[in-house]
């Protein structure tokens, strides 16, 4: 614990630091990462005296992941689950922004290098999440969709649109399935969700506008999962409720299956399955955001940070690593935390009020301990899955599928989003209609429009 509380030399004595860096009693905080973890941490510490928060993020907004499929099936518009920063700290003047990519960081001078600007630090804090794990396969890399941020999901969305404008005119059988068939690669909550959100789509909306298409009869949608079962982190219930679901939805599940190639054309498995389609949605692991600069031998399997306790990077002092990036050992999580927003939340609020102790010489900072309140997934219309682990509870179809939609309204930021989010909801519910169908793609500015 003595560790935790040392201070390194301020980098207020490094020649050629910018003015704006804090007075002489003020800690300068440096954040790396505006998603759960880094939003948190910022808002526990944007009012206390005493801290010159510095937040950094490559987007000027916040993104609300967990529905990050919605907007990739045109549930949503991205501007309901996406928050600008500088309105979330509008009232926290020791809070500031900047929208920057990291290139590395140079612990030995205190300083965090971006793209336009360097920043110093007097504490660091690494939060930035994780991106899509491809396990090295490059021909994956290039033909498949992820889904880990807002762009990537309307990405998706055109992706899946345009498919289908084209299927309307496509007379050769084989290209049109191709362009019916849609692909989804892990059997997560993300995969899980958007398999049931797509087979919705082709259920309810999209005959309605396609009618020329047989949709029930021609568009395929499979989900691929490696390991035995779907959503392995969460109960056998879970999992089997989940199955039979996606089953009575129309969706076609391969479990113990992992895609090998796919050329775009063609997907290949490990069984030798071959699947005919052009969109292959990515879900089927994540890899931590590592900054150059950290050194080899803290970092572990699934490119995570080893930390402490206390999320300080082991070895280091004054810096410290939160949410999908950090890897702690503890006695109920020998192999690391899971890779949820709730863990980086709770980890946040932690080490905000380690730091605040620290600040006033206090010695009584607390140890990280991970109280999982329970997981969810949505598969459907009326239906989900949730566990609680205490006590022991386990709920499936419409109940559980409204605890679903009141939690996930509840965490997104902002008035106004919550509201749009619950009026579209109400709104799709009511129609089985989806209301963001729209594709949009960049023209031509030399040609004149008539």
């Amino acid at each position: 614990m003595e560790n935790v509380n040392q201070q390194s030399s301020s980098p207020s004595a490094i020649e050629g630091l910018p003015s704006s860096f804090p007075p002489s009693g003020v800690r300068g905080l440096v954040i790396i990462g505006a998603g759960f973890g880094g939003l948190k941490l910022a808002q526990a510490l944007g009012s206390k005296k005493g801290f010159h928060v510095t937040l950094i993020d490559r987007f000027n907004f916040h993104q609300f992941q967990p529905l990050f499929y919605q907007v990739a099936t045109s549930g949503l518009d991205a501007s309901n689950i996406s928050f600008p920063l500088r309105r979330a700290f509008q009232k926290d003047k020791n809070v500031h922004i900047r929208k920057a990519d990291i290139k590395s960081i140079d612990f030995a001078h205190h300083k965090v290098i971006g793209d336009n600007e360097n920043f110093f630090y007097d504490i660091l804090i690494i939060a930035t999440g994780a991106n899509t794990n491809y396990f090295g396969n490059q021909q994956l890399i290039e033909n498949t969709y992820p889904m880990k941020s807002t762009v990537e999901a309307l990405q998706i969305k055109y992706r899946l649109l345009q498919n289908i404008e084209e299927a309307i005119y496509a007379t050769d059988q084989n290209i049109l399935q191709s362009l019916l068939t849609v692909v989804i690669v892990g059997g997560g909550p993300t995969g899980v969700e958007m398999s049931g959100a797509i087979a919705d789509m082709r259920r309810f909306v999209l005959p309605k506008d396609y009618p020329e298409i047989d949709f029930k009869t021609m568009m395929k949608v499979y989900l691929i999962e490696g390991s035995p079962e779907l959503l392995g982190t969460m109960s056998e219930k879970s999992s089997e409720e989940s199955l039979q679901y996606l089953q009575k939805l129309g969706v076609e599940i391969l479990t113990n299956t992992m895609v090998k190639a796919f050329d775009g054309k063609m997907v290949t498995t490990n069984t030798g399955k071959k699947i005919n389609a052009s969109l292959v949605v990515w879900a089927a692991g994540v890899i931590g955001n590592m900054p150059e600069g950290i050194k080899k031998d803290l970092i572990v399997k699934g490119n995570r940070i080893k930390v402490d306790r206390f999320n300080k990077i082991i070895g280091m002092e004054n810096v410290y690593a939160i949410g999908d990036v950090a890897y702690m050992e503890t006695e109920k999580y020998p192999q690391g935390h899971p890779q949820v927003a709730s863990v980086a939340i709770a980890q946040a609020k932690t080490l905000a009020l380690n730091l605040k102790k620290i600040k006033n010489n206090k010695k009584d900072i607390e140890e990280f301990e991970y109280h999982d309140k329970g997981s969810m997934a949505t598969v459907g219309r009326n239906l989900a899955v949730v566990d609680i682990p205490k006590p022991h509870l386990h709920f499936g179809g419409f109940f559980a599928w409204m605890i679903w939609m009141g939690l996930h309204l509840f965490l997104i930021l902002g008035v106004k989003n919550k509201f749009a989010v619950f009026s579209n909801w109400i709104y799709n519910y009511i129609t089985y209609d989806n209301n963001f169908r729209l594709i949009f793609r960049a023209f031509d500015r030399t040609k004149t429009h008539q």
